[in-house]
């Protein structure tokens, strides 16, 4: 579908709806709008608005779409998959400066904020007033809109689930211009097909996050962490589905391995609180008291010594958590320093395959000849796997690329997976999400997307 290219006549209409100084074009726009943290993927919009408010966004759309003009909605662009990038330039909305936070109901446990609110200050705000939001991605800088749109998961996925288990209500402008609740501070909701359901992890490709509500849960009193060591990774991630079988349930279950960690230690400048072993599991347990907690983590390092663990270091105090956790923090980051250039595969099998998975993907070192970094969330069977370039020529590191991709995916559907458990397809990942639904899967995606969008105008070039 054909669209529109911007003129100095829509430059001139974004400016009378926000102001001169928040409609930026041409070498205005700052090199870090043309791309995200990691895709690959590089393009300018032809104009960068920054909006503040609900109005300001319905306005814009509905001219935009009344134009045929793209608009590519952005939050912090800390995403891998280019979904916040202007593949077909037009018009990109910075929601950044949407940053309020609304309202802290503690009757109905709800936080209503603007897509722009960064998670850890979501985290900070209700953890002050003894509440909790449990979703836990990585990049604590990300806003809660980008959340919202990748239906991210984060560690702490294992025990409470994901970013779709903690939205209420949503507010949305739709690409007509539209402004639309979705959900709302009800516990139930069984009025109809789940637009808000269908919103949250649609990328910005079916409409615009403009305000959230927030679902909290009383803040728990004690977290304890346990790091195991274990010889190899085979007998690190064979200790896993025991784990879960135990019916104990940690917060979170993280794997890593050696190089991993030496990546990080070389990225902080400081070193782990233990480099005895080639592989770890990092669990945690939360609780309202030391008691409630320790008969389930004593059952689990039990579990993990009789599997095979070197030992188990309990971390009970914040500064020991805090030197863990600070580690598995820059894991991302540190595996990017470590090479030129990088790609994630961010697939997702179920629990029960995670061993399978990660023991095949060890033999695509070898298979392809291309370096190969892991980490991620065993207790959820949500993988994080990264190909590395280093000396790689363009034409050979694209080739091989898409080999580890192509057979990454196809073991996964193989183990009955999906292509992505928290990071979401964007542009980077189409291909596979294509190969994954078949033809039937893919066409209602497509419909959908047209019934929402007619005209393609709201991040084009996106999921499917």
């Amino acid at each position: 579908m054909s669209h529109k290219a911007v003129d100095n006549a829509d430059i001139e209409f974004l400016i009378s709806v926000c102001e001169k100084d928040r409609v930026l074009a041409g070498d205005e726009i700052n090199e870090d709008f043309s791309h995200d943290e990691l895709s690959g993927m590089k393009k300018f919009p032809e104009v960068l608005v920054e909006a503040v408010g609900s109005a300001e966004v319905s306005k814009i759309m509905k001219y935009a779409y009344e134009k045929n003009i793209p608009v590519t909605p952005r939050g912090a662009g800390t995403g891998l998959v280019g979904g916040a990038v202007a593949v077909h330039g037009g018009i990109m909305i910075n929601l950044c400066k949407m940053n309020r936070i609304l309202e802290l109901d503690e009757d109905n446990l709800t936080l209503t904020v603007e897509p722009g609110v960064m998670l850890m200050e979501v985290t900070k705000l209700v953890e002050e007033h003894d509440l909790f939001y449990p979703p836990d991605p990585g990049e604590k800088t990300a806003t809660i809109g980008g959340n919202i749109s990748t239906n991210a998961g984060g560690m702490r996925a294992v025990k409470y689930g994901v970013t779709r288990e903690f939205v209420r209500g949503l507010e949305v402008v739709l690409p007509n211009g539209d402004i639309m609740e979705m959900g709302g501070k009800t516990v139930k909701d069984s009025s109809g097909y789940s637009l808000l359901h269908l919103m949250i992890g649609s990328e910005g490709t079916l409409g615009i996050v403009t305000k959230a509500i927030l679902k909290l849960i009383p803040k728990p009193k004690k977290m304890i962490s346990l790091l195991v060591p274990f010889p190899n990774l085979d007998i690190a991630i064979d200790t896993v589905p025991k784990i879960i079988k135990s019916k104990a349930i940690p917060t979170a279950i993280e794997y890593m391995e050696k190089d991993v960690i030496k990546a990080a230690e070389d990225y902080l400048g400081r070193k782990f609180p233990d480099d005895s072993a080639d592989a770890y599991l990092l669990l945690s347990f939360d609780g309202n008291s030391k008691q409630e907690i320790e008969t389930i983590y004593e059952y689990v390092a039990f579990i993990c010594l009789d599997a095979g663990a070197l030992d188990v270091f309990i971390s009970d105090t914040q500064e020991r958590q805090e030197a863990i956790w600070s580690t598995r923090g820059v894991f991302l980051e540190a595996i990017h320093a470590s090479t030129t250039e990088m790609d994630e595969c961010d697939v997702v099998v179920p629990r029960s395959e995670v061993a399978k998975f990660v023991k095949y993907v060890d033999t695509l070192h070898d298979k392809i000849d291309i370096r190969i970094m892991g980490f991620g969330h065993a207790g959820d069977g949500n993988l994080h796997l990264y190909a590395l370039r280093d000396a790689l020529a363009e034409n050979e590191w694209k080739e091989k690329l898409h080999q580890v991709f192509q057979h990454m995916y196809d073991k996964g559907k193989e183990f009955k997976g999906k292509v992505s458990g928290e990071h979401g397809i964007g542009f980077a990942k189409k291909l596979y999400l294509a190969e994954s639904l078949g033809e039937e899967g893919a066409r209602l995606m497509r419909n959908i997307k047209l019934a929402f969008d007619p005209k393609g105008i709201l991040n084009p070039g996106k999921v499917i």
